[in-house]
């Protein structure tokens, strides 16, 4: 089988479903808030909006099952669920994630993280050894629109100071990979939430970690070539 090779400064990855493995907490916390508004909501409502700004999620859940909108009640409803999220989530981590992180660093290449996560969140599920091997990261508080908009994406490329074509992206979820590719980024996406049928929009779909390692090679690049200096 062909290796796929590529040149980049920096490989960018999402958080949750990619580095961690804490969406089954926000899947039952999202869960339990809306059985208190009378809706069952299902496995594939809450994994294919992973990524998307809560409101979002909600206002959409609300107007799939034909419910009425109101912006406020939403606000408590998402309110409920951080609050429900905050007491259950346990730090655990999909498999192979942090030794391929070592590895792309300890090959000269750049990490950087871009999640939906708030700041705080981000602090509190990840231990420092493994904050520390990203150059950048880009959260929820960062941002005015988050994912599928490219803004967060756009965001890490301005931060790291590179082009779209200086780095590939790591995701999990359609609205992730939507994000990605809008930023003009080339996106590798992992079946570890959703299976491949939901992530038709990524240029390669692999089933974990191990896999992804066993079809690529990522080398480090140049910062700049000659042909982006003239």
């Amino acid at each position: 089988m062909m290796r796929a090779c590529f040149h980049v400064d920096s490989v960018i990855c999402d958080m949750d479903g990619v580095v961690t493995n804490t969406m089954p907490d926000h899947y039952h916390a999202w869960k339990v808030i809306f059985k208190e508004e009378g809706l069952s909501v299902t496995y594939e409502d809450i994994y294919k909006r992973e990524g998307q700004p809560g409101l979002s999620s909600v206002k959409e859940i609300f107007r799939d099952y034909r419910r009425d909108f109101d912006h406020q009640a939403a606000v408590n409803i998402l309110k409920r669920k951080e609050e429900l999220f905050k007491t259950i989530v346990r730090a655990r981590f999909i498999l192979g994630a942090r030794t391929f992180l070592k590895s792309l660093r300890k090959n000269n290449i750049r990490l950087a993280l871009v999640t939906g996560t708030s700041h705080h969140e981000v602090h509190k599920i990840l231990p420092s050894s493994v904050r520390d091997l990203f150059t950048t990261i880009i959260t929820g508080n960062d941002v005015k629109r988050g994912k599928p908009h490219p803004e967060p994406y756009l965001k890490s490329l301005k931060t790291l100071k590179i082009k779209p074509s200086q780095a590939v992206v790591i995701e999990n979820a359609p609205f992730g990979i939507r994000s990605a590719k809008r930023a003009g980024l080339r996106c590798l996406a992992l079946e570890t939430s959703l299976p491949k049928k939901y992530l038709g929009e990524a240029d390669m779909v692999f089933s974990s970690i191990r896999e992804l390692r066993e079809r690529t090679d990522f080398v480090a690049r140049p910062l700049f070539q000659k042909s982006e200096l003239s």
